[in-house]
């Protein structure tokens, strides 16, 4: 296992990105590596980060303005080689289905529920190390 994963989060309000980092803290689950951020405000910075390579996991809000996280997310699944596993944050339990849409890996409603944000996180963490054994 490594000795740290990387997670992009990407939303236009820092409370957003505040509330996953607390829900994650040092890391989301005992069997997972400790969590360092990438923290994006911009789809251009997410798609920086994403060319630069060793992600492991990326968070994105699908309410954020002006281009929500499932627009980048199915925009990332087409043009990103090795995408990284998504999990979108949804305003909605209703918008499940644009999440499915997007191809998201994961989703998870607003505000972020600490438990599910924390059990979503992990999974997607364990599956990537899966993968990439």
């Amino acid at each position: 296992m490594q000795p740290t994963a990387t997670v992009l989060v990407y939303s236009d309000d820092s409370n957003t990105r505040g509330q996953v980092r607390l829900a994650t803290g040092r890391r989301p689950a005992s069997d997972v590596p400790q969590v360092e951020f990438i923290e994006c405000a911009t789809p251009a910075a997410v798609l920086k980060e994403l060319d630069r390579g060793g992600i492991d996991v990326c968070v994105l809000d699908g309410e954020a303005v002006p281009m929500g996280g499932m627009g980048i997310c199915r925009q990332i699944k087409d043009e990103i080689f090795n995408c990284p596993p998504v999990l979108v944050l949804i305003g909605r339990p209703q918008d499940a289905w644009l999440a499915t849409w997007s191809r998201a890996d994961a989703a998870v409603t607003l505000p972020v529920d600490p438990v599910e944000f924390a059990a979503s996180l992990a999974s997607l963490l364990r599956r990537k190390a899966l993968l990439g054994a």
